[in-house]
This record gives C-alpha cells, structure tokens and sequence, in this order.
C-alpha cells in the first residue's frame, strides 16, 4: 500500500523498500541537512538584495531559514510532520515579508522524502491548506503584516503559487513511482537470478541421480556375482570385477563433467554431454549387469538439440537402471522413433518385478518426468498387462527456448 490510509509507524514497509530506502542521506541527514541550511541561508541573502521591497534579513529571519533544515532531520523518522513543519515555515518566513529565494528548498525535499515515503494523501492535504492559508495572507492579511504599503497578491501571483505547488507534488510523485519501478525490476531480477541458480542445481543434481543410480546399480549387482563366484569360479569373478571397475571408472568421469558446471564462468566441459549416439554404451554396462539391451530405431533421423539429445539419453538410462534393480527381467527392448511430431522412446521389459532391500528413494520415474516436462515433454510409465513395465516418453524437436 502506497498511501496514508492506515496507520504506519516509522520505517514501516517491506523489507526491500526499507533497504532501498537506507541510502546515505537516510544514514546521514545531518550532512544533507547541513548542505539546505548554507544553500538557504546564502542564496536568500544574495537574492534579498535584489529585493528592496521585501523586508531585510534579521536575526527571525536567519532563524526561520535554519529552522526548516533543522526539521529535515527528522523527515525519515516523522515525513507527516516534518512536512507539515517546514510548510509552516515557509509560509511564516513569506507571511513576514522576507526575501524570496531558495527558502523552498527545505519544504520541496520534506515534500519528496514524505510522497516516497507512501504519505501521498498526507502531503497533498497539508500543501492545500498551505496554499490556502498562503491565499489569505496574500489577499486579506497583508494589510497587518510587513512590507508597509504592500498591496494584495494578484490572481496571476496566486496561480503561479498553485501551480508551483502542482509541480513540486507532480515531481515527488514520478520520483516515488521511479523509485518503486528501479527497486520492484531489482527484486525481480534477484528473484530471476536464484530461480535459475535453483535451476541449476536441481539439473545438477538430476544429471548425478542418473549417473550414480545407473553406475552403482551396475557395480552392485557385478560385486554380488564376484562374491557369489569368487571361490567357485574365479574367472567369472574376474570378469564381474573388470565390469566394477569401467563401470566406476565411466561413473567417474561423468561425475566429473557434471560438477564441471560448478567451475568459475568460461570454463569449457572437457567432453561432450551424452547423448543417443551412446546407447550401445549403455547396453554394454547393462550387458555387465546380466540384461540384455535390444535396441532398435525406426524413422529417419534428424539432429536434436543437445538438451534434447541429453534428456533422451538419460531417461534411457535411467529405465535401463530400474529395469536391472527392480526387475526380475534378463531382457529390455528400447526403441527410438523420430516422428514428424519429436522423438518418441519406449523402453520395455518382460517382468515380473522384485522386491528389494533397496527400493531407492523413489525418484527415477520422478526424475525422467522433470526432465520431459522441462522440455515440453511427456513421461507414462506402468505395468504392461502381460506382467513387464513399460515407459513410453515423447520429447518435442526443440526445447522450450526453440533451440
């Protein structure tokens, strides 16, 4: 809420409008207050000798000149009553018949500081009754006051007066809605810089989820069939232990590429992300795992996006990885097809599932949908009729920035 409707103590607001706010003049009043009164008291005093028909200077006049930078002090603690202050003190100082001059500036700034402040209406009521009672003194109370033999305000002095008045209201107006403008456009920038550094991390910790569950799945099931062959037959053991180690050695290097995105700015990945020109590796390392990996394609290829290319290759991995944990299976079949429409990906094994100590966290198929939706694509998994499990993916030719 941007106006005096309902009570506001002082420094109230959001917290970003409080920290746009504390400036150094907001810090430091006494500094810019100090620059008002030399301004007003210089300025007057060379302007009142161009004045013979005002009153000269005396000691009430310097007085009220100090008197509205003395009230600036307060004008980020009280904006209400500061403004109201220095408009009572600009009208007493013109009232007595003092030099015009920059003894408005006090008043435009209290002004300023008080409409950014959110008291709008506030300002815009203690300016009408100053304007008025400026009126009667220009009209009616001259008479009684000094210059001697001072005539009344002319309409033409007193619209110029108003519309003096308008244009300092105008001014601290543009200046409250720029200032809202400039801080809103920076929050939202703040707000867009962590959104994508949340981005980041969960596509980060995504590319490790698939990375680690595929390898480690593969390493799991490879150390159980050492130690189930270790004493009986060594070389079968050796072959699972050599399967082990690529298996680690790949995860590794993968594991590697993926913290890379955490090096400084302008770091170039040592190699390319995996795509669909690396399923035969996958079938490999599922291969070692005891599933045998069909893979067939069908549609004329086209190049894919390396976003695209990349989503592809994991969520074909990742099926691949809860086929070999969650599967009693030794059989998976994926198909690629490139349609008019984008990429369509089945992948498929016969069953039955098992029951496992380790299920997982539960985020495989969680994490193959994030992956299509950032993409503009679609993930349905579920059991086939004949007992298997099927995961059906349609990921569109470009993502979602048309790339």
């Amino acid at each position: 809420m941007t106006d005096d409707s309902r009570p506001r103590r002082p420094g109230a607001g959001p917290p970003w409008l409080r920290r746009a706010r504390g400036g150094p003049a907001s810090r430091w009043p006494w500094v810019s207050s100090l620059a008002i009164a030399v301004f007003q008291v210089a300025g007057s005093t060379l302007a009142g000798h161009r004045q013979p028909g005002r009153v000269e200077l005396d000691t009430l006049g310097y007085a009220l000149l100090l008197a509205g930078p003395a009230l600036l002090l307060l004008r980020h603690r009280t904006p209400v009553a500061v403004a109201a202050g220095t408009s009572a003190v600009t009208l007493v100082y013109i009232a007595l018949g003092y030099p015009y001059g920059p003894a408005f500036v006090s008043l435009v700034v209290a002004y300023f500081v008080a409409v950014d402040a959110g008291h709008r209406r506030a300002v815009i009521a203690i300016a009408a009754v100053a304007y008025a009672a400026h009126l009667v003194t220009g009209m009616w109370l001259y008479r009684w006051l000094p210059p001697a033999g001072d005539g009344p305000a002319s309409w033409a002095e007193a619209s110029g007066a108003g519309a003096w008045l308008l244009a300092i209201l105008a001014g601290a107006e543009l200046v409250r809605v720029r200032r809202e403008r400039f801080v809103r456009e920076r929050r939202e920038r703040a707000e867009a810089e962590r959104r994508r550094a949340d981005e980041e991390r969960l596509r980060i910790a995504r590319e490790l989820h698939d990375v680690l569950a595929h390898s480690i799945s593969v390493i799991n099931v490879q150390a159980g069939v050492a130690l189930a062959l270790i004493d009986d037959r060594p070389e079968q053991a050796r072959v699972a232990l050599t399967t082990i180690k690529q298996a680690s050695k790949e995860a590794l290097g993968e594991v590697r590429q993926v913290l890379g995105a955490l090096r400084t700015p302008g770091d170039a990945p040592r190699s390319p992300a995996p795509g669909l020109d690396r399923l035969a590796e996958l079938a490999e390392q599922a291969a070692g795992a005891g599933l045998a990996v069909e893979i067939a394609v069908d549609g004329t290829r086209f190049p894919l996006p390396p976003g695209v290319d990349l989503a592809a290759f994991r969520i074909v991995q990742e099926a691949l990885t809860n086929i070999v944990r969650h599967s009693g299976s030794r059989t998976a079949r994926v198909r690629i097809g490139y349609r008019p429409e984008g990429l369509l990906i089945a992948v498929d094994d016969d069953g039955p599932a098992t029951a496992t100590e380790e299920t997982g966290g539960g985020n495989g198929l969680v994490g193959m949908r994030e992956r299509a939706a950032a993409l503009g694509g679609t993930v349905e998994a579920g059991p086939r009729p004949d007992g298997g499990f099927s995961v059906l993916v349609r990921l569109p030719h470009a993502d979602k920035e048309g790339r």
